[in-house]
């Protein structure tokens, strides 16, 4: 073979190689920017118990993240952080716990049945719920004292319950609630069905029901803030997909849904 057609047959093979190490490695490029939340070993279901006022923010959060990763279920239980937190101590299959409180996190921390340390992901505040239009001019807590007033509250043992003593405490503001409703859902309700003339309720679930009620401040819920916490359980079926779906709830992401849902960062 001549020197010409050496260097020809060279450059040729050389390009071939090329070609074929392009299309090899191409995928494992470690420049190449990922999806956010999505990873191959996340697969299976994962349940996840969390307080009924993270519906609307956890259900969009679930199927973005189902997105993200195509071979994940989510499967969801929401109702009051009290209620979830038995059921987990009593042995009910989950992988993911979302509390309203603190203290209702650590019924099941203090069981044992949490893996890790909780993380506090946002944080909630009260207002009064009144149906749309505000037709009796609901301006404080005092206003709920008149004696044709009907009010829900949460019960003391739910988180919405336990911020709304915390409040009436603070503003020396005592009523007596018509319903003691056990998650803030139920108290919300009471308002859209006109049942009660108002409810203490989160700003999150007011926000949620804008077609039906108004939300009003009140300067003494912010002294009755609550730390939502997220842990991974400890009997967690499927662990993998419940650290990934936590990741999933920190993120940007996760964050923006739940800022968009009225939440506040921790």
């Amino acid at each position: 073979m001549n020197a010409r057609r050496f260097r020809t047959s060279l450059a040729a093979i050389t390009a071939l190689a090329a070609v074929g190490l392009a299309g090899c490695g191409g995928g494992d490029d470690a420049g190449s920017p990922q999806p956010e939340g999505s990873g191959s070993a996340v697969t299976g279901s994962v349940t996840v118990f969390a307080a009924a006022s993270l519906t609307e923010s956890f259900t969009q959060i679930g199927k973005d993240f189902e997105a993200a990763n195509p071979g994940v279920k989510v499967t969801f239980s929401f109702a009051g952080s009290s209620a979830l937190a038995t059921q987990i101590n009593q042995g009910a299959p989950a992988d993911v716990f979302a509390s309203a409180a603190p203290t209702n996190m650590k019924v099941v921390t203090d069981a044992g049945n949490g893996d890790g340390a909780p993380t506090t992901f946002v944080r909630n505040q009260l207002v009064i719920a009144v149906p749309k239009g505000n037709p009796n001019g609901v301006t404080g807590l005092t206003d709920l004292t008149k004696p044709d007033a009907k009010v829900a509250l949460c019960a003391e043992q739910v988180p919405c319950g336990a911020a709304a003593k915390k409040a009436l405490d603070a503003a020396s503001v005592k009523l007596t609630p018509v319903t003691l409703e056990q998650d803030v859902k139920a108290a919300l309700s009471k308002v859209k069905l006109g049942e009660v003339d108002a409810a203490l309720v989160y700003r999150t679930d007011a926000k949620s029901a804008t077609a039906d009620v108004d939300g009003i401040e009140f300067p003494e819920s912010a002294g009755a803030i609550n730390d939502y916490p997220i842990v991974v359980l400890k009997n967690a079926p499927n662990k993998t997909a419940a650290q990934a779906f936590i990741a999933y709830v920190l993120s940007d992401t996760g964050k923006s849904v739940l800022t968009a849902a009225g939440f506040q960062a921790p």
